[in-house]
C-alpha cells in the first residue's frame, strides 16, 4: 500500500532561480587554464596533434603573408 501524503505539499522553486545568498565567486581564468592545459597536452601527445598544429600554423602564416 503506498504511503499517504498528509499536510500541504511544499512548493519547489524553479532550478533557474538562484539564491542571492548562495552566489559563488567566479573562477579566475588562470585557474581554468591550469586545469585545462595538462589535459590538452596529454591529448596532443596521445593523438599526435603536434604535427597537425604545426601544419595549421604554417597555413595561417602563409595566409597572413600573402
Amino acid at each position: 500500500m503506498p504511503p499517504q501524503l498528509t499536510g500541504t505539499p511544499r512548493r519547489r522553486r524553479p532550478a533557474f532561480v538562484q539564491s542571492r545568498s548562495a552566489e559563488q565567486p567566479t573562477r579566475h581564468p588562470a585557474v581554468a587554464l591550469a586545469m585545462a592545459l595538462p589535459c590538452a597536452v596529454v591529448l596532443v601527445l596521445l593523438f599526435g596533434g603536434w604535427e597537425q598544429m604545426a601544419n595549421q600554423a604554417q597555413a595561417v602564416a602563409d595566409l597572413i603573408t600573402r
